[in-house]
């Protein structure tokens, strides 16, 4: 009963008319006819909020995501940036099907996955090229690499080029990590532990 009392509050007509708002938080336009200082500050503090919600939230799989994303960013790049197209079109997709039938139940729930996975492991990729440049200059610590993706991510709003830019790179590079660690803690939790065939057991 309850599914059905949902159905006639909430009707495709007024997901489809939220929908940009959901998804983009601003649409493009206003985000276009905001000044380069407060693309700045929108970017900044929106990145350090969000860093610190996840990481102080996912003490586990957070800190582990920016460990794997600077160890190995080659591999996590080749496998983050084919999964961040398809994390992308999923939620474009449920956005698109959003005012159909079907759409009322499928389409906000792919939106919800996208828009809840691409901020969150675009953040940690930010986090993880901010940590490596802090530890350049000789501040090797997590919240330095917090702060200083944060500033990163500031400062590509001056230009929406280089917003995107930085997006796409941090977001390849946070989703191939944190696919590495979703499948990886399946596996043993020490490497140096080994499987004896029984016909090798003593």
């Amino acid at each position: 009963m309850w599914p059905l009392d949902l159905y006639t509050v909430v009707d495709p007509t007024t997901l489809q008319s939220l929908g940009p708002l959901a998804i983009g938080g601003i649409d493009l336009e206003t985000y276009r006819a905001l000044s380069g200082l407060e693309r700045v500050g929108v970017q900044f503090a929106a990145t350090l909020v969000i860093a610190l919600v996840v990481l102080g939230l996912s003490q586990g799989h957070g800190p582990r995501t920016v460990a794997k994303a600077r160890r190995s960013p080659v591999i996590s790049l080749c496998i983050g940036l084919p999964s961040l197209l398809v994390l992308a079109g999923v939620t474009g997709t449920g956005y698109l099907i959003i005012g159909t039938s079907l759409g009322t139940f499928f389409g906000v729930v792919l939106v919800i996955i996208g828009l809840t996975l691409l901020p969150i492991l675009t953040v940690l990729g930010l986090v993880a090229i901010g940590h490596s440049i802090a530890t350049r200059v000789g501040a090797d610590r997590l919240w330095a690499g917090v702060l200083t993706g944060s500033v990163l991510a500031g400062l590509a709003g001056l230009s929406v080029v280089a917003t995107v830019a930085v997006a796409v790179l941090a977001g390849g590079l946070g989703v191939g990590a944190g696919v590495r660690v979703l499948f990886g803690s399946s596996g043993t939790t020490s490497p140096d532990e080994r499987t004896v065939p029984p016909a090798n057991k003593i």
